[in-house]
């Protein structure tokens, strides 16, 4: 291999080592941030959803409640931002398997569960599927408002990364087949003469691929375009 190539490898392979350990890539999308989270209750107990929007309405916090699961599902409310807190015992469904459902359903909102008959295994069960918190009944209003305070965080940064992959997303759309072969293969490491030969292309046209797909991805530097791939691995692995 010729001395320069060399280094041309060396200097890839740094760039994608680096990347890997940098902070996936994202901007300031605000599309949607403003939006004012909520509290959406699901409980059978009228006294309990009752006290509960009384709490968030006396600090700000919006709300809303339901009786049972098919009445939240059946009301088509889907909240762009905020938390469900779930009554592990309810007549239909159990919180713990709705939870379940959820994920399923691909319905990100964070959970935190309240149950008046709480064990060590519920709780277990509860926070290895992603619970916010598990409050036993009664629980304090702090304790309630600490944990729906950090769903709202925890959905503000799923929301944040949500936009910034559909945008890339979007912008990966954009790209011809064989400029996300190209994309797929440099991120992966390969140098532009190796693509090359995988591609039966000539290097000349890899160059003008790889330049174009870092326009398109709005990518400064191959640093950059790597961590958007990371962020897209899904949609690259059918062209590597």
């Amino acid at each position: 291999m010729h001395p320069q190539q060399a280094a041309d490898g060396d200097d890839n392979a740094e760039t994608i080592r680096q990347a890997s350990l940098a902070p996936a890539a994202s901007r300031n999308y605000r599309s949607g941030m403003e939006e004012r989270p909520a509290a959406i209750i699901v409980d059978d107990e009228e006294a309990v959803r009752s006290a509960l929007e009384n709490l968030f309405r006396s600090v700000g916090i919006a709300s809303s409640s339901f009786a049972t699961v098919p009445d939240f599902l059946s009301s088509g409310e889907r909240q762009e931002g905020g938390c469900l807190i779930l009554d592990v015992r309810l007549p239909d469904i159990s919180g713990l398997d709705f939870q379940d459902q959820l994920a399923q359903r691909k319905i990100g909102l964070p959970v935190i569960l309240m149950t008046g008959h709480g064990d060590i295994a519920m709780s277990v069960r509860a926070m290895k599927a992603g619970a916010v918190d598990f409050l036993t009944k009664p629980f304090r209003e702090q304790d309630m408002l600490d944990a729906v305070n950090r769903a709202f965080e925890i959905d503000r940064q799923r929301r944040v990364l949500e936009q910034s992959r559909q945008v890339l997303r979007h912008r990966f759309a954009s790209l011809s087949p064989r400029e996300k072969q190209v994309m797929a293969l440099v991120t992966a490491g390969r140098m532009n003469k190796q693509v090359a030969g995988q591609l039966r292309l000539s290097e000349i046209t890899v160059k003008i691929h790889r330049g174009a797909a870092m326009r398109k991805m709005e990518a400064t530097s191959l640093a950059a375009l790597v961590r958007m791939a990371g962020e897209l691995e899904s949609e690259l692995k059918a062209f590597c």
